[in-house]
């Protein structure tokens, strides 16, 4: 049963946004030689559900009935294996920089409809259920303004 939402953080190349890497992660087509970095990554299998990019274009990657690879070695609330029973929701950007208005609008949006959808319990941040591992979506992440936007009766 579904009853978590992670909000993740990720750019690719580390803090430059707009390229098509990240859909090319998710998709297992990131070329490892196309950037220093990606070598780094080129073996990880990993997806999410969905990716909100800094302008607030919605994209989705695996279907909400089915497991993403989003959360790793993860626990909430005693419960192992997060990616079982959770909703990844990846975020353009970093733990150092802001998140855009346009973000949070799509966010809140998204997060209401999966809610009307799902028997949703909590909202967490990557860091939360892999403390110590993972840090996001970062110290700037606003959890209060999309608290206020995801309401039910917001729009």
């Amino acid at each position: 049963m579904i009853d978590l939402v992670v909000v993740h953080g990720i750019s690719l190349p580390p803090g430059e946004f707009g390229s098509d890497a990240i859909a090319r992660l998710f998709t297992n087509k990131l070329d490892p030689r196309a950037h220093p970095f990606f070598a780094s990554i080129g073996e990880l299998r990993v997806s999410a559900h969905f990716l909100i990019r800094r302008n607030g274009e919605l994209l989705q990657f695996v279907g909400c009935n089915d497991r993403a690879w989003h959360a790793g070695a993860s626990s909430w609330k005693g419960r192992e294996r997060c990616n079982d029973f959770s909703i990844g929701i990846e975020l353009e950007g970093t733990d150092d920089l802001p998140y855009a208005a346009a973000q949070y609008t799509m966010l809140a949006r998204l997060i209401r409809a999966l809610r009307r959808a799902y028997p949703i319990a909590d909202l967490v941040g990557h860091s939360e259920i892999a403390p110590g591992r993972k840090t996001d979506p970062g110290p700037l992440f606003d959890w209060a303004r999309l608290a206020r936007l995801a309401s039910p009766g917001s729009r």
